[in-house]
């Protein structure tokens, strides 16, 4: 399910006070990475995930990869840190509609 534009700014909304609980660095996405930031979808729903020392359009292309492997939405992207949303099996956060 696609979150909708209203449901991206308040997910951002609730993402602004989070601190990154995933830093990529300059070994990349590695399976290891992407396993931490799957199980941190799992407990949080909403992360942030830092990525240092990356060429914007290498960000960029890695947020998007991050995006498809894990099955979440990127919400929003500041810099080096990429907001991702996933909801959980049973949502803590509740969207508008």
């Amino acid at each position: 399910m696609a979150v909708t534009d209203k449901q991206k700014r308040y997910l951002r909304g609730l993402a602004h006070t989070l601190k990154p609980v995933v830093m990529i660095g300059n070994s990349g996405l590695t399976d290891a990475v992407l396993s931490e930031i799957d199980n941190a979808l799992e407990h949080h729903e909403l992360i942030k995930v830092r990525v240092s020392g990356q060429e914007r359009a290498d960000r960029k292309a890695m947020l998007d990869e991050i995006s498809n492997k894990t099955g979440a939405d990127l919400v929003q992207v500041i810099g080096h840190i990429g907001g991702f949303y996933r909801p959980a099996k049973e949502p803590s956060i509740q969207l508008p509609r």
